[in-house]
């Protein structure tokens, strides 16, 4: 806990960013951080609740008051010291985690949770600015080998705790550079990939070896993998997107997400498109379809390539602008959520679906919509359409791509059409594989891609040696 009468003294502070008409002009992360004083106070707000309820929030298990009350003390390094303990990524996880620590705060039964992931990412931050993150080296080497397929936050997360405690790790990643969605999903402007790259040098010194531009099941055979190493670990994803299968669908300038966003991450980083489609919203009417993460990026993304206009569709009826707190806390809660992205200039529609694109010369010009009942069926009499020049397709994930390396491999499948495996040991039906993270999980966040990640590589290396030290 933090101070003893500080949530009554304090208030909370929300996160600042720079003015919507600011940040609209870069591709840099806007949010305005606090001063150690403001971040000490908040922290200090961090009750002595009995049942820390953040602790069951947080999926890896951070240690939240107990930072909390080191941070209210001044003593960030020894914060730091308790965070990474639990979580080998807290700069990604302060950046990009929505945060269900916060839900379950005990202050949130009154709208005013500790400002835990303004907190974790300070801790994170003074870390990287004071020198103290050095590469962990394994004291000994066990001669155990291990190849991570994905290079995301679970296959990162795992391969740096199977390198610390020696084994000889090799990550097999198919892009250019590491990061998976981290690198090529997420935008610069809520995760810029400096910050991603450092892990990566981090992770290099401590003895792991990166593959890129390696698809395994197309350039290397999965057996081939299962015969070198000790062990295998699929952590490449769930990337097979969910279509909308309406007529019109075939048209010029209907795109998943994932066709649009990784190629503006590509552009401020540097790298070649390859032989793809540019696809850009500059001087377009847009419309996103999916109200999630996903379709705020490509929002947050249209809006600073120069869209005409933006316009978003949600196929769920509009949340309540607040929960019932008797209801659901400490569970995550269904509210409306704004995102910056939203804040930016787009315009909502809830309860709607689209039920055609229309199209001049091959190219979509025009998307037909309905509101849509409790059961997502169309209501007669409600149909309207929506101009479109560009149509982002943001519905989430399904299920990994089975193409390839996880039919090549016969591993067997849940019902979703995810890799079968256990919270227990993430062993899949193949000799020597286990899976971790979306390609297991189904779609999920980021912080639960880095428990599995954790908790997978508890359990390769308990098979490997009988016994293990790392943390589930």
């Amino acid at each position: 806990m933090g101070k003893v009468t500080g949530f009554l003294e304090y208030d909370r502070q929300e996160l600042k960013y720079q003015p919507a008409s600011d940040r609209i002009r870069h591709y840099q992360e806007f949010t305005l951080p606090l001063g150690s004083t403001d971040i000490e106070r908040q922290a200090a707000r961090c009750m002595d609740c009995g049942i820390p309820y953040c602790h069951r929030g947080c999926p890896v298990n951070n240690q939240i008051p107990d930072w909390n009350d080191l941070v209210y003390a001044g003593d960030y390094e020894m914060a730091s010291k308790n965070l990474h303990s639990t979580n080998n990524f807290p700069d990604f996880t302060g950046r990009i985690c929505p945060a269900p620590c916060e839900a379950s705060c005990t202050l949130n039964l009154f709208d005013a949770p500790v400002a835990i992931k303004q907190i974790e990412a300070t801790i994170a931050e003074r870390a990287w600015n004071d020198g103290w993150l050095k590469p962990e080296m394994a004291p000994s080497k066990t001669g155990k080998t291990v190849a991570i397929i994905g290079s995301g936050p679970a296959g990162l997360a795992a391969a740096q705790q199977l390198a610390r405690v020696g084994h000889d790790v090799h990550v097999y990643e198919k892009s250019a550079k590491a990061g998976g969605l981290l690198r090529y999903g997420i935008p610069d402007f809520k995760l810029e990939k400096t910050v991603v790259e450092r892990r990566v040098d981090q992770m290099v010194a401590e003895g792991v070896t990166f593959h890129f531009n390696v698809k395994v099941g197309v350039d290397i055979a999965i057996a081939t993998l299962q015969a070198e190493y000790d062990a295998v670990l699929l952590a490449g994803g769930a990337e097979r997107p969910r279509d909308l299968a309406v007529p019109g669908r075939p048209l010029s300038g209907v795109h998943y997400a994932m066709e649009f966003l990784p190629q503006q991450n590509r552009r401020n980083n540097n790298e070649p498109l390859g032989d793809v489609e540019p696809i850009v919203a500059a001087a377009k009417n847009v419309v996103v379809i999916g109200g999630g993460d996903t379709g705020s990026d490509c929002i947050g993304t249209s809006i600073r390539q120069g869209a005409l206009s933006v316009t978003q569709l949600e196929i769920m009826p509009r949340p309540p602008e607040k929960e019932d707190k008797l209801t659901t806390w400490p569970n995550w809660p269904l509210k409306l959520r704004t995102s910056s992205s939203h804040e930016e200039g787009a315009d909502r529609l809830f309860g709607v679906t689209a039920v055609a694109f229309e199209g001049d010369d091959g190219r979509v010009s025009e998307v037909r919509c309905t509101k849509v009942d409790a059961k997502f069926q169309p209501i007669p009499g409600t149909e309207f359409s929506l101009k479109a020049d560009l149509v982002l397709l943001a519905m989430g994930f399904v299920s990994p791509v089975h193409e390839g390396m996880i039919d090549a491999l016969g591993v067997d499948k849940d019902g979703r059409g995810n890799v079968k495996a256990t919270e227990a040991d993430y062993k899949t039906s193949a000799d020597k594989v286990w899976a971790a993270g979306d390609m297991r999980r189904g779609q999920s966040l980021v912080v639960w891609a880095i428990r599995e990640g954790r908790q997978a590589a508890h359990a390769i290396d308990k098979a490997l040696m009988g016994s293990t030290t790392l943390p589930r």
